[in-house]
């Protein structure tokens, strides 16, 4: 591969530095990552663990600070203004220019707003990037109570966050219960209680209706159910949207997000997208148009840098899974369990007498094929769900071998026969 070719990735999260670490590994192309948020690539999930004083800010970098000069990977902390594909310009905050031949936006997401007024009061906020942690710093100085609109995976982080420093939190949920959109309704109770348990206030099936300030910042917020909640911290976390704004007038086509290939190439030639902001025009089967999960991101990475380099590849993600933490539960899925199963899917729900361990499994009613499970508290092994999935293994076959599939020794001894027998009890006497 000639060196004077120029590969620009826009964005320095997962997706972005996989690519580049890819194609420096199989090519001697120049290389630039560009990136307002940060110096050098960080991890994003890890955020909250610095907030809480866990982590340094310098233990979230993956690699040494001498690494991309080693690697003749190009750093330049700056906004991209606007993009000129018919010339392969970009245009810089500050009037500089940069020629590509090939460009990969991996540009991540940004924080979904309700469109309320008063979004725009100082304490109302939202957490994807360094800059988010940075004003919840400054947000919670002298914080006395937080409200947080929208459950999900932010929602619990910025509630565990806040819990650290002791700020009395309230958490709006519109459904019945914690994520139930994503979850099954026995899953987001089970969730609800755990979070519940640790002291947040959830107001489940409550909207935010207005937000009310005093000298420029927020200082209560109105509920659906006409409550009027102090608060000098709104955290909104009713999902991420792909960042792609800077994108108008480009030509490159977006919808929610910007459209690609199984290359995961764009309308526009030697343009390419991947992670957050990509949204796949014929998604894989099961899967969404827009994932926004850090392995995918991973994998989109790696799979970019091989056709960028000569290879065409197609985007092929396998099996879905994804994991999570609420508060001290750890949250595993595997293939797909539905929030609202069809007439096809049944679930199977166990929980321990304790309430700190739960699984769903999810398999076909009238074949009873394995479809996916839902994990809490159990730490399982990707590698065997994933095998199990691809062998299509029925539901008997997974919980006589669920032994196989988890860490924990003792959960073996002591869960799995009372698993099993509440199945059969459960599933073949309904």
């Amino acid at each position: 591969m000639s060196s004077s070719q120029h590969v620009v990735i826009i964005g320095n999260g997962v997706a972005g530095i996989t690519a580049a670490r890819h194609i420096r590994r199989i090519s001697d192309k120049k290389i630039t990552v560009i990136s307002a948020e940060s110096d050098y690539f960080f991890s994003r999930t890890a955020l909250m663990y610095v907030y809480m004083g866990h982590m340094k800010w310098e233990h979230l970098k993956p690699y040494e600070d001498w690494f991309w000069e080693e690697n003749s990977i190009e750093l330049k902390k700056v906004y991209v203004e606007k993009i000129e594909t018919s010339s392969k310009m970009l245009f810089l905050k500050g009037e500089e220019t940069l020629n590509y031949d090939q460009l990969i936006l991996a540009t991540g997401s940004v924080p979904q707003f309700l469109g309320l007024e008063g979004e725009d009061l100082k304490g109302v906020q939202g957490l994807v990037s360094k800059q988010d942690l940075e004003l919840l710093e400054e947000n919670t100085r002298n914080c006395r109570g937080a409200v947080i609109v929208g459950g999900g995976l932010i929602g619990v982080e910025l509630a565990e966050m806040l819990h650290t420093r002791k700020i009395p939190v309230s958490m709006l949920i519109r459904e019945k219960a914690f994520w139930q959109n994503a979850l099954p309704l026995k899953d987001a109770e089970f969730v609800s209680r755990h979070i519940q348990s640790h002291g947040i206030v959830l107001k489940h099936e409550t909207e935010l209706k207005k937000i009310n300030g005093s000298n420029g910042r927020v200082n209560s917020v109105e509920t659906s159910s006409g409550e009027k909640i102090e608060c000098d911290v709104l955290g909104i976390s009713v999902g991420v949207k792909p960042n792609i704004r800077f994108l108008e007038g480009s030509g490159i086509e977006t919808d929610r997000g910007i459209l690609v290939d199984p290359y995961l190439k764009t309308n526009i030639p030697d343009v390419y997208a991947i992670g957050d902001c990509a949204q796949h025009r014929e998604p894989v089967t099961g899967r969404k148009a827009i994932e926004a999960v850090w392995y995918t991101a991973r994998m989109m990475g790696e799979t970019v840098a091989q056709t960028i380099c000569g290879n065409p590849f197609k985007y092929k993600p396998g099996h879905w899974f994804n994991s999570a933490k609420f508060f001290d539960i750890e949250y595993q899925t595997y293939g797909l369990v539905s929030a609202n199963p069809g007439k096809s899917e049944d679930h199977f729900h166990w929980e321990n007498k304790k309430g700190d361990k739960a699984l769903t499994i999810a398999f076909d009613r009238e074949s009873f094929k394995f479809l996916g499970i839902n994990s809490f508290g159990i730490r399982m092994c990707h590698e065997v769900f994933d095998k199990w999935l691809t062998e299509e293994r029925d539901l008997e076959f997974v919980l006589k071998h669920l032994g196989k599939a988890n860490f924990d020794p003792e959960f073996s001894d002591r869960h799995e026969k009372e698993i099993f027998s509440s199945f059969k009890k459960n599933v073949f006497q309904t």
